[in-house]
């Protein structure tokens, strides 16, 4: 990898103050910083630019119904790759970004679609200290250029000063000001022909799909195709309270995978697992929950009897949960004999806990696993590599969003299979590719085709999603073998013919 400065521009505005003028403080101003690059892929070079830094976004002001001007709000953090091309202009884009709502996107960005990649080690594997960096030669660089986006408190994005952080910490806000950032950047790069799309992981799903009718109702931009890593559409598909009977159905599969992958299924393969927890969750575990106290005690000890056998719990245990194994109590007691938990993101890392009479584990260990390498790898390559320097803390994923508001969504579930069906509704030829872990107990598959079934789309449109499915967990592509397939399949995606 070969790396060359090209240009910084400076935030200040290079005024003096006088002697007897106090000094004015400077506007807020975009602070880029542009190097090159190169990388070797498919028995050639890949030759490209990088553009980080962050992009000011203003909002129009009026006072008394006159106009005062955009007014600075937000200074956010992007890095933006571009391939050496003849033709840049017709060349697709993907703007990415990951969730939480609190996360950078740093996963997307060193884990699998930049053409540097953490290097960790994996489940059983796992590097130590102070971890590593090497070339992605599966990039999707090699397709798509590449914009990756952190949201207003994640990274280096903030809020500017006396403004308010928390007007961008909610659906709403966040959905425009990412819209802007995406608006922005496509206006000043002259790339309002080229293909576009959205890749985002998690809550990044909910904020792609909003942001697909958002585009195309505030400025006219019609996508090309989102790229869904993880999905959630529908949270009532995740929420286990209230009563939410239907959420346990769509985690069983889950349940099984996790298990299988721990040895509690023996030597069975997994298809055949997933298929027997598949149509269980499709039949008689719904109605098992629906009858309630109604069911008889013959039949209340059969659908215990086959949920442990499914889940790897014993038959007791869920009996005692009135068979509602909740996630995270799932995860506490499958391996509770060994002394282990195991982790939400990625069902296949397991850890240790204070003590093994706990209802609920105290930390996830696919989250401990994964922190420290990929926050090492951020703050190393953005300043050593891009050129780019702040003595912010790049937040990785962080609380500081919290309270997010869903005021949008008041005394319903955040739901945006609407918006997605709408979208897809007005542009026929905008496609969706779905990505799903066996072993993500964030965000199940089986719950992800849940929602994408329930679109209000027309059968023509069905043939518009496709799937992709991997032994491994949320970030799918922390499993190298998983990686390598996924990058493939997300590079068919942005290559294929128009529809």
């Amino acid at each position: 990898m070969t790396q060359t400065p090209q240009e910084h521009q400076d935030a200040g505005d290079g005024k003096e103050a006088t002697k007897d003028a106090p000094r004015k403080e400077a506007e807020p101003a975009d602070d880029l910083v542009t190097t090159r690059h190169s990388i070797g892929v498919d028995g050639g070079e890949l030759s490209y630019s990088v553009t980080a830094g962050r992009i000011v976004l203003r909002q129009e002001g009026h006072t008394d119904d006159k106009f005062d001007g955009p007014q600075p709000k937000a200074e956010v953090f992007f890095a933006a790759y571009t391939a050496d091309s003849t033709d840049p202009g017709s060349r697709p884009v993907t703007f990415a970004f990951n969730g939480g709502p609190g996360s950078s996107s740093v996963w997307l960005h060193l884990g699998l679609l930049g053409p540097r990649r953490v290097l960790m080690g994996d489940v059983g594997a796992l590097l130590p200290p102070p971890y590593g960096l090497g070339d992605n030669a599966q990039t999707l660089l090699r397709h798509s250029d590449l914009v990756f986006i952190d949201p207003v408190s994640t990274g280096y994005s903030r809020a500017v000063k006396g403004e308010k952080s928390k007007d961008f910490h909610g659906y709403g806000g966040d959905i425009e000001s990412v819209g802007e950032v995406i608006r922005l950047w496509t206006t000043r790069n002259g790339r309002w022909m080229s293909p576009k799309y959205l890749c985002g992981e998690s809550y990044g799903t909910t904020r792609a799909a909003g942001l697909s009718r958002y585009l195309q109702e505030r400025y006219g931009m019609y996508l090309n195709g989102l790229m869904l890593v993880s999905a959630v559409l529908d949270f009532g598909t995740g929420d286990f309270g209230g009563g939410n009977d239907a959420v346990y159905p769509l985690y069983l599969p889950t349940y099984a995978a996790v298990a299988h992958y721990h040895g509690k299924h023996g030597d069975r393969p997994l298809p055949e697992v997933l298929a027997e927890a598949e149509a269980y969750a499709e039949r008689e575990y719904p109605w098992a929950l629906a009858r309630g106290s109604r069911l008889t005690a013959d039949e209340r000890a059969a659908a215990a009897t086959r949920l442990a056998e499914l889940t790897g719990l014993s038959a007791d245990y869920v009996d005692r949960v009135n068979l509602r194994p909740e996630h995270i109590r799932f995860l506490t007691e499958l391996l509770r004999d060994r002394r282990l938990v195991v982790g939400r993101i990625d069902g296949r890392f397991t850890g240790w806990d204070t003590d093994y009479g706990r209802e609920t584990w105290s930390a996830d260990p696919s989250i401990s696993a994964i922190t420290g390498p990929y926050t090492a790898a951020l703050n190393q390559y953005v300043r050593g590599e891009l050129g780019y320097s702040s003595d912010l803390p790049y937040e990785i994923l962080t609380d500081r969003v919290r309270p997010w508001s869903y005021k949008e969504f008041e005394n319903q579930y955040v739901f945006v299979q609407d918006k997605l069906a709408a979208a897809m509704r007005a542009n026929p030829h905008m496609r969706v590719h779905v990505a799903c872990g066996y072993h993500d107990l964030a965000t199940p598959y089986f719950a992800a085709e849940h929602s994408i079934a329930h679109l209000e789309i027309p059968a023509e449109l069905a043939a518009n999603i496709s799937y992709s499915y991997y032994e491994a967990g949320h970030m799918m592509y922390l499993h190298e073998p998983s990686r390598l397939a996924q990058a493939q399949q997300l590079a068919d995606f942005v290559t294929a013919p128009p529809g």
